[in-house]
């Protein structure tokens, strides 16, 4: 396939329905994955959008957010600093607690993973209720630091986590309503 075919990316999206509860259906990105020529796309596509931008690191909640992070972050020629579950890092950290539905998590970042003033991308393969994406940018807006904006593979706009994120720019490649 040649680098400009245009591919669509939902083609690569297998819904299973009833995972990981009843009424749920669950958007497998492993099809994506597995394939070169759409992983590769779908890299190069939200780099596009970002390219023209002064972006200075790129920030990605574990685990699949990490997938789509680290090539972006080649692909622009920046840094990633991973954002993850408390007891998972080695080094100082920042801590951010933030409510769910049912209780409180937290995430953590070293706290030399950004510096002021930078313009931090935050990254992750999918926007549904937009909680842990919220707490990341908070947590790059305590290190003083601003959220140039926050970049996704899929959306599901029927859970209006866009609404949670509207004081960032929001970017998806794909978007189910």
């Amino acid at each position: 396939m040649s680098e400009m075919t245009e591919i669509n990316l939902s083609d690569y999206i297998r819904d299973i329905p009833d995972f990981p509860q009843p009424g749920i259906v669950f958007k497998d990105i492993t099809p994506l994955l597995a394939d070169g020529p759409a992983l590769r796309h779908s890299v190069r596509k939200m780099a596009d959008q970002f390219r023209d931008q002064k972006i200075d690191q790129i920030a990605a909640a574990e685990a699949r957010g990490f997938l789509f992070a680290t090539p972006l972050a080649i692909e622009l020629g920046i840094g990633v600093v991973p954002i993850r579950k408390p007891g998972k890092l080695p080094y100082d950290k920042r801590s951010y607690s933030y409510e769910l539905e049912y209780g409180t998590d937290t995430l953590e970042m070293h706290v030399d993973g950004i510096e002021p003033g930078q313009r931090v991308l935050v990254v992750d393969d999918l926007l549904a209720t937009g909680g842990t994406v919220e707490a990341c940018c908070k947590m790059i807006e305590q290190s003083e630091a601003e959220v140039a904006g926050c970049a996704f593979l899929i959306e599901l706009g029927f859970l209006n986590g866009a609404e949670k994120l509207s004081s960032y720019p929001i970017f998806s490649l794909i978007k189910y309503d």
